[in-house]
């Protein structure tokens, strides 16, 4: 397949980030790594690079799309690669996603945990860069009931019950009970 990177500019860009600025410059590298990703699984849909005339083409590009995600790293300020046809979204990415699934699990076991919405609001801008609303600490502990709750219900197999037992038994003196 003829669509493949044809120069290592935005490698040489993302090693000059992190060389220059640290774990500080992590978050813009990541968004350049994740930006070119997204650009070359759109030529790989599309069967040909931009401006690449060939018979197996299925689609041409149409563009970008601006959307940020909070992350571990901050916000990332992507660009989504669009196809006239619109049947293609990148795999790096749900649709709708706003937040990665790991931050906002966090959020919910601190949620869980009793941790108090100001509280997260400070730690995540300390960390992250960025604020937390107390709609979205509720949303993270949404998608944890809903996590824990498939899990609950998920199939055991063949085994339509399973019993767990247990003894305890509590010993008074300091000698070893048997």
């Amino acid at each position: 397949m003829a669509c493949r990177v044809r120069d290592n500019s935005n490698i040489d860009d993302v090693i000059e980030l992190i060389a220059q600025q640290g774990f500080q410059g992590l978050g813009e590298a990541v968004t350049v790594l994740i930006n070119e990703a997204m650009k070359i699984e759109r030529n790989q849909h599309l069967e040909a690079a931009p401006y690449e005339r060939t018979i197996s083409r299925m689609g041409y590009a149409n563009g970008f799309k601006d959307k940020t995600v909070k992350t571990r790293l901050g916000k990332l300020d992507l660009q989504i690669p669009q196809v006239r046809e619109g049947n293609f979204y990148p795999s790096i990415l749900e649709r709708g996603l706003r937040s990665e699934r790991a931050l906002k699990l966090a959020l919910a076991e601190m949620y869980v945990q009793g941790v108090s919405t100001r509280r997260v609001k400070a730690i995540t801008e300390e960390l992250c860069g960025f604020e937390v609303s107390s709609s979205d600490v509720s949303r993270a502990a949404k998608l944890l009931d809903e996590t824990l709750a498939s899990w609950r219900s998920r199939s055991l197999g063949r085994y339509h019950y399973v019993f767990v037992d247990a003894r305890y038994e509590k010993c008074t003196t300091h000698r070893l009970c048997c």
